[in-house]
């Protein structure tokens, strides 16, 4: 079986055909590419997807059916991802990254970082992961509230957290860390307007999906210093253009979606695809 192994990252669908022709089997990290209906109508050698995670929001599932391509996931551990939210969140409250700048360029310290003992942290979405980093919060003495459409206060509850509206959330949190997955409801929840409600010493954090939340308006106000800052791991477009303000701005604490990606992670998803493979093609061999 020949393998070949891409690095980069193509959205035009043309070019991603033109790749992706020629294989029976394509290995895709969860939510990377878009398997669209169209796309896998072009793909006709096509016969699996072998895709990380145990769900994959970017492919088609009934339009893989309806063209006879099966879909296979893996295993999956939030461990990594409650990890990094609480690494972002604590080289926020203490300015991590810019004193080690400031010591790497010959400088000394350059400001007071912030405790996390009494202050108010704000879960969008207790799920899996939010209810663990809202439990952890909860650990370090914080004030714990929380808010998502299906939310019950029996939910919160079991987290340590306590109900609020959306607004209260977006005006009370000192730390505001969303933890939603992807959909169309969830697509652009976090908007101007609940931008607005947030404290000028406020922090927000998003671990999740860069798509949750409205790119041009948290830019905006990052820009005028209307929050003290962002810490951020996901974004509309991946990688981020060369230019993007998140680039620059000084308010703002980016890495390059590498939340999720521990090696016990990656040695779930890849060896869970290889075996999925081989199972896969032991089953299929004429």
């Amino acid at each position: 079986m020949a393998i070949s192994v891409f690095n980069d990252h193509i959205s035009d669908e043309d070019l991603l055909v033109e790749r992706l022709f020629p294989f029976d089997i394509v290995c895709i990290m969860r939510e990377r590419t878009l398997m669209s209906a169209t796309l896998l109508g072009r793909l006709q050698n096509l016969r699996l997807i072998a895709s990380t995670g145990t769900r994959n929001a970017a492919i088609d599932l009934e339009a893989a059916e309806r063209r006879g391509v099966e879909v296979l996931h893996t295993g999956y551990n939030s461990t990594p991802t409650i990890e990094f939210t609480w690494a972002m969140i604590l080289a926020l409250a203490r300015n991590i990254a810019v004193e080690n700048a400031s010591l790497r360029s010959g400088g000394w310290q350059t400001a007071v970082g912030a405790d996390l003992h009494g202050k108010t942290l704000g879960v969008l979405g207790l799920g899996n992961i939010g209810s663990r980093v809202a439990e952890i919060g909860k650990s370090l003495g914080m004030n714990v509230i929380a808010w998502s459409q299906n939310l019950t206060q029996e939910k919160a509850a079991a987290s340590g957290a306590h109900l609020v509206s959306k607004n209260q959330l977006f005006r009370e949190a000192d730390f505001l860390t969303i933890h939603l997955v992807l959909s169309p409801r969830s697509r652009g929840i976090v908007g101007k307007e609940d931008l607005s409600l947030m404290k000028p010493t406020a922090f927000l954090i998003n671990t999740a999906r860069g798509p949750i939340v409205d790119e041009a308006a948290l830019v905006e106000t990052l820009t005028a210093r209307k929050i003290a800052g962002a810490a951020m791991d996901v974004f509309e477009q991946e990688p981020l253009p060369a230019d993007h303000p998140f680039r620059r701005l000084p308010n703002v604490l980016a890495t390059p979606h590498i939340g999720y990606g521990s090696r016990s992670l990656y040695e779930i998803f890849y060896g869970d695809s290889v075996a999925n493979i081989t199972t896969w093609v032991l089953d299929n061999i004429n």
